[in-house]
């Protein structure tokens, strides 16, 4: 079914559409409200974990927004057949943070940029071979990963609820910061639970803005970098040179592999919850290709990497607004918010405490969209023990002293003991191309013929 192609028609439902700028804008607005918590929080989870300082947390966050700007743009308007040309948002991803996490804490963020450049070359080759590569990724392999994504993170956002570790900090672990975190995450299920409209949209913002009130009458926001901060500035090229750990670079490159038909999921729950059709190959080749180039893109100027937002995707299948005239203009939106430094200084004032009580149930949320990927194939004793042993080896690998691994080379332990990720990506990936298909009707044949001998 295609769209109408008129470019004189003002409908907000159609690709072309181009309805007026009063029209767009809370259009617009509703999907900036979406992305931008979500497109800042990695910035500010991985400056704490490895210990940036006040400026650089800052120009990590602008970095981030510019990149969000870029890619939402290429990909509502291709170049050179990178883009896809549908209304899907772009931004830093969650999905990410369990590698960047780990690659960043053992060589640095100078590595994590030079693996993202491997990764964006990936990608961009995904793309080109997506048609032929995607039978190899079917629900079950994707939603593990998804799965061990978000079981990963929780130990990252309850650390944060009880103040984030700093050792210089004597109330970690106190009531102020247990206290805090835990209003933010009430207000954010409260709004989700019961709010309707902006309210429920933007659940995560407001908790946030609660939190973030509750920390001032607390007396545990700094000001410093906010008055410091300039009013505009372009993103820094090069701020950190590039390194490329081997180890670091294979761990990135399987992570964009597996972002990539995550993608293609998006792009066709857009194309189908939207525009009631499929997604063509050659959409799905320009969005991976895309994300590919932003996060070379991004690389450069110290962003870190991106992927299309599951999110917007929703917003779009629950609104059917898909003109690609909002998705600019959201671009637009975002790229001014990247722009000015004082934004960035805002955001990573945000205590920890606030940041961990906003988030867990976002990362909630990542472990039950990978519970829902997994289960759209049938559970028979073959998928369910790729399942269990993908989860299994990856969670379970990161769990052990590290004297139990102490024998295992460097890069070993950086691919695959680092990150619960990557391990149980390979484990299922391997075991589903590995071992015989048999659906639940022929294991029943098999037991049956077993009670008949």
């Amino acid at each position: 079914m295609k769209n109408n192609t008129n470019n004189n028609n003002n409908s907000l439902f159609s690709l072309n559409g181009n309805p007026s700028l009063s029209t767009v804008t809370p259009m617009s607005l509703q999907h900036l409200l979406a992305m931008i918590v979500g497109n800042v929080l990695p910035a500010l989870v991985l400056s704490g974990a490895i210990g940036l300082n006040p400026e650089q947390r800052i120009l990590l966050v602008q970095a981030s927004m510019f990149i969000a700007a870029v890619g939402t743009f290429l990909q509502s308007t291709p170049i050179f057949g990178v883009g896809a040309r549908l209304p899907v948002i772009m931004g830093v991803s969650f999905a990410y943070i369990p590698t960047i996490l780990a690659i960043g804490g053992q060589y640095g963020i100078g590595a994590v940029l030079g693996a993202q450049v491997v990764g964006g070359v990936t990608a961009f080759i995904v793309g080109i071979f997506i048609e032929k590569i995607r039978k190899f990724f079917p629900p079950m392999v994707a939603g593990t990963v998804v799965f061990t994504i978000g079981l990963s993170l929780y130990r990252v956002a309850v650390n944060y609820m009880a103040g984030g570790f700093q050792p210089t900090d004597p109330r970690y672990g106190g009531l102020i910061y247990w206290g805090i975190s835990i209003l933010t995450l009430v207000v954010v299920l409260l709004c989700n639970m019961f709010g309707k409209g902006y309210i429920k949209l933007a659940a995560i913002l407001i908790g946030i803005v609660v939190g973030y009130i509750a920390s001032l009458i607390a007396n545990i926001v700094t000001f410093e970098s906010i008055t410091s901060a300039a009013w505009f500035s372009l993103p820094s090229i090069l701020p950190y040179k590039l390194e490329f750990p081997i180890a670091a670079a294979v761990s990135m490159a399987v992570m964009y592999v597996v972002n990539s038909v995550q993608a293609v999921g998006d792009l066709s729950g857009t194309t189908v919850g939207g525009m009631d059709r499929e997604a063509t190959d050659k959409e799905l080749s320009g969005g991976i290709k895309a994300n590919g180039i932003v996060s070379i893109i991004g690389s450069f100027i110290g962003a870190l990497p991106t992927a299309t937002y599951s999110q917007n995707v929703g917003i779009v299948v629950m609104t059917k607004v898909v003109s690609l005239k909002v998705f600019r203009l959201t671009a637009l939106m975002i790229l001014v918010a990247g722009l000015i430094p004082k934004f960035g200084a805002v955001m990573t004032s945000i205590p920890q405490a606030v940041i961990g009580g906003a988030t867990i149930s976002v990362f909630a949320q990542i472990t039950m969209t990978g519970m829902r990927l997994i289960v759209q194939d049938e559970m028979s004793v073959r998928n369910t023990t790729i399942v269990g042993l993908g989860i299994a080896l990856g969670m379970g690998i990161t769990q052990i002293p590290k004297e139990g691994l102490q024998y295992l080379p460097d890069w070993f332990n950086m691919v695959f003991a680092s990150s619960p990720v990557v391990l149980a990506t390979v484990v299922v990936f391997v075991l589903n191309i590995l071992l015989p298909k048999k659906s639940l009707s022929q294991e029943q044949a098999e037991r049956a013929a077993m009670d008949k001998k």
